[in-house]
C-alpha cells in the first residue's frame, strides 16, 4: 500500500494541473468572446474528467477490499475546481516569478548596473535600508559568526517587538508603551511632504516635569523621570550626554537608540525614509529631537567604525531639510564619504550641488573633493580613460583649494606630522600670516576640517600627491597670477560670521580645534544637550506654564544660594508674553532690588562666634 501511495500521489498532481490549465483556457475563452475556444476548454475538461473517472474506476481493484483508502483519496480529490479567488492568487504567483527571474537575468532591468556600481537614475539623497544597520557593515568586515556569535538562539526566546528600521529593539528595554507623541502629515507642495512630530497632553506634562529636572542641575532627577516615563525622548537625550562625560559609552548609545525607537514608532504611516521626499521643520521644537537622535547615533556610528552606516544616517538627515541644513551635516558628509570609501557619490554630490549651493566655498569639499578625485584615478579596475580624467580632475581642484583656503596647508601637515620643504615652510603665502589674517568664522571652518579629517591625509602617496601642487601654487603667486588675487578679495568679503547652523554643529561635533575658535556670544550662553542652540524664529506650538511658585516667597538665604546658580530668573520664571519694555525692565529693577535687600539682611545677620578660651594661658605662646 505504501508503494501504491507513493506511484499515485504524482498523476493526481498532474491531474490538478490539467485542471487549472484547462479553466485558465475557458476563462480566457470567454474573456475573448471566442466559441472555439470554449468549445476546445469543454473537451478537454470532458476528457480530463473521463481520464479521471476511468482512473478512480481502476483504483479500488488494485486495492484490498479492507482497505478505506479509496475514500480518503476521494476526500481530497474533492474540490476537483477551484475557485475565482485561487485562480487570481496563482496568476500573482506565476507573475512575482516572472519578475523574479527577470531581476536575477542580468540581461534584465535591475537596479545595479553590471560594474557593480549604483546607477545615477537613484535620486542624490536615496537612503538604503539596509544600509541603516551597522550589523551589515561588520558582518562584511569581519563576518556573521562573529558578529552575531552568541546572538541567533537568544532570538528565539525573544519577545514579539515592532520591527524598526533605524534601531534594533534589545531585551533589556522596558516595555515600549505609547508615549503620547504622534506625527501628522501637514501639505504636500510639489511632490514633497511636509510633517511634523506632536505632542499629546500627556506628554507635555512630562515635558515639563523634565525642563524642572535640568533646571534642578541634578541628573537623578531625570533618572527618577525616565522610570515612570522610559521612552520619553528629551530626558533619553540629555542622560545619553550625562553619560557621556562620565565615560559611560554604551549606556550612552544604548539611550540614543532607545530615543530613536520611541520616535520611530510615532512615524505617520506614509513618512518615508527612503523617498528623499519628507521634510521635516527644525524650526518645531517637537521636530528638533529626531535630527539631534540621529546626529548622535551617527557620531557614535563613526567612531564605532561603520562609517558606512553613518554615511547612510548623514544622508537621511540632509533629505529632511536639504535647503536650510539646520545641523550642518554638509561640513561632515565629504569625511564619512572618504571614510567609507564611496567616492563616487561625493563627486556627484558636488557636481549636482555646486552650482546652486556654491560647496567649492567650503573648505572641506574644496579639500575632499580634489582627494576623492585622487582615490578614484588609483582604482586599478577603472578604465584608463576614466583614471586619467580624475587625476585631471584631482589636480585642478586641488589647486584652487590651496589658493583659496591657503591657511589650510600648514595646519594640515603639522597634525600629519609632515615637515614641510623649505620652499613652502618659508613662503608668506601658507605661512602663519595666512592663518592670523582670516576671519574668525573661516578660521573656524579650517580648524573644524583639519580636526576632523587629518587622518585621511597621511597616506604617504597622498602626500606625495600633494607636494607638487603646492610648489605649483607658489609659481602661480610669485607669477601674479589673477586668481590668486581673486580668491583673496573672496576671502575679504565673505566669511564675515558664521550661520547659527554652524555653531550649532560644533557644538554637537565637539572637535576641540573647533570649539575653542567659537565666539563670546556662543560660549556665554548655556548649551543644553536636548536643543542646542534653538533658532531665534521658533515656531512654538505649545508653552511651559507659570510657576506656581516664586522668589518672593522663599527665604532670604534660598534666595541668595538660587542666585549662585546659572539658570537663575531675576523675574521668578514669570514669562511675558507681548507685555512692554517699561514693564519688563520695572520687574528687573524690582528683582535686583529684591537680590540686594536679601544679601545685605543676611550679611547683617551673620554673627561671628569667639573662639573658645582655654584656661591654661601658657597655650597663647603657641600662635607665633
Amino acid at each position: 500500500i505504501p508503494a501504491e501511495e507513493s506511484e499515485d500521489e504524482p498523476p493526481a498532481g498532474e491531474e490538478r494541473a490539467d485542471i487549472r490549465l484547462s479553466e485558465r483556457d475557458t476563462a480566457g475563452g470567454d474573456k475573448e468572446g471566442s466559441r472555439a475556444k470554449n468549445k476546445e476548454g469543454a473537451v478537454t475538461e470532458d476528457t480530463d474528467d473521463g481520464q479521471r473517472e476511468g482512473e478512480e474506476a481502476e483504483q479500488p481493484d488494485q486495492t484490498p477490499a479492507s482497505s478505506n483508502k479509496p475514500r480518503k483519496k476521494k476526500k481530497k480529490r474533492k474540490p476537483k475546481k477551484p475557485s475565482a479567488g485561487e485562480t487570481v492568487e496563482d496568476n500573482d504567483l506565476e507573475d512575482i516569478d516572472s519578475l523574479l527571474e527577470r531581476l536575477e537575468d542580468p540581461g534584465g532591468l535591475s537596479p545595479q548596473s553590471q560594474g557593480g556600481l549604483i546607477t545615477d537614475s537613484r535620486p542624490l539623497l536615496y537612503v538604503e535600508h539596509r544600509n541603516l544597520n551597522p550589523e551589515n557593515e561588520l558582518k562584511r568586515y569581519f563576518g556573521a559568526r562573529a558578529v552575531l556569535g552568541d546572538q541567533r538562539p537568544r532570538q528565539r526566546q525573544r519577545q514579539y517587538v515592532r520591527s524598526t528600521w533605524l534601531t534594533a529593539p534589545k531585551n533589556t528595554w522596558p516595555r515600549y508603551s505609547k508615549t503620547g507623541i504622534a506625527m501628522r502629515l501637514l501639505d504636500t507642495r510639489r511632490g514633497v511632504q511636509h510633517f511634523t512630530f506632536e505632542h499629546h497632553r500627556e506628554y507635555q506634562q512630562v515635558q515639563f516635569k523634565f525642563l524642572d529636572a535640568v533646571e534642578s542641575m541634578d541628573p537623578n532627577n531625570i533618572v527618577l523621570l525616565l522610570q515612570m516615563n522610559p521612552y520619553h525622548v528629551d530626558s533619553l537625550l540629555q542622560l545619553s550626554d550625562v553619560c557621556r562625560m562620565q565615560e559611560d559609552q554604551e549606556m550612552a548609545r544604548d539611550l540614543i537608540e532607545r530615543a530613536l525607537y520611541s520616535l520611530e514608532c510615532a512615524f505617520h504611516p506614509v513618512f518615508s525614509l527612503t523617498s528623499g521626499t519628507c521634510r521635516l521643520d527644525y524650526r518645531r521644537p517637537e521636530n528638533r529631537a529626531f535630527f539631534l537622535a540621529l546626529f548622535k547615533h551617527l557620531m557614535f556610528l563613526e567612531k564605532r567604525g561603520c562609517p558606512r552606516t553613518a554615511l547612510e544616517f548623514c544622508k537621511l538627515i540632509l533629505s529632511l531639510d536639504p535647503e536650510n541644513d539646520p545641523l550642518c551635516v554638509l561640513l561632515l558628509i565629504d569625511f564619512l564619504s572618504l571614510r567609507a570609501r564611496e567616492y563616487t557619490f561625493l563627486t556627484r554630490l558636488f557636481q549636482e550641488w555646486e552650482s546652486h549651493r556654491n560647496l567649492s566655498q567650503l573648505p572641506n569639499f574644496a579639500f575632499s573633493v580634489p582627494l576623492a578625485y585622487f582615490f578614484l584615478s588609483q582604482q586599478e579596475e577603472r578604465l584608463e580613460l576614466e583614471r586619467s580624467q580624475a587625476r585631471e580632475q584631482a589636480a585642478r581642484l586641488i589647486q584652487l583649494a590651496l589658493i583659496m583656503f591657503p591657511s589650510v596647508l600648514m595646519p594640515l601637515l603639522d597634525h600629519c606630522s609632515v615637515q614641510p620643504d623649505a620652499r613652502v615652510a618659508s613662503h608668506p603665502f601658507f605661512g602663519l600670516n595666512a592663518q592670523i589674517s582670516q576671519s574668525p568664522a573661516l578660521n573656524q571652518l579650517t580648524s573644524l576640517y583639519v580636526g576632523r579629517t587629518h587622518t585621511l591625509w597621511k597616506d604617504p602617496a597622498v602626500m606625495a600627491w600633494l607636494e607638487p601642487h603646492a610648489h605649483e601654487v607658489l609659481r602661480m603667486v610669485e607669477a601674479r597670477d589673477p586668481l590668486v588675487q581673486e580668491a583673496e578679495h573672496k576671502r575679504k568679503i565673505r566669511y564675515q560670521s558664521a550661520p547659527r547652523n554652524i555653531y550649532r554643529h560644533v557644538i554637537l561635533s565637539e572637535m576641540k580645534e573647533a570649539t575653542a575658535a567659537l565666539p563670546l556670544e556662543v560660549t556665554s550662553q548655556p548649551v543644553m544637550g536636548f536643543d542646542p542652540l534653538p533658532p531665534l524664529d521658533s515656531i512654538v506650538s505649545y508653552t511651559r506654564p507659570e510657576r506656581t511658585s516664586h522668589p518672593s516667597n522663599e527665604s532670604t538665604l534660598s534666595l541668595f544660594f538660587r542666585s549662585l546658580l546659572p539658570n537663575f530668573n531675576l523675574q521668578g520664571d514669570i514669562r511675558h508674553d507681548g507685555d512692554d519694555e517699561a514693564g519688563a525692565g520695572q520687574d528687573l529693577n524690582q528683582g535686583v532690588n529684591r537680590l540686594m535687600a536679601a544679601m545685605r539682611d543676611m550679611l547683617a545677620n551673620i554673627q561671628f562666634q569667639e573662639p573658645p578660651r582655654d584656661d591654661n594661658p601658657e597655650g597663647d605662646g603657641d600662635w607665633d
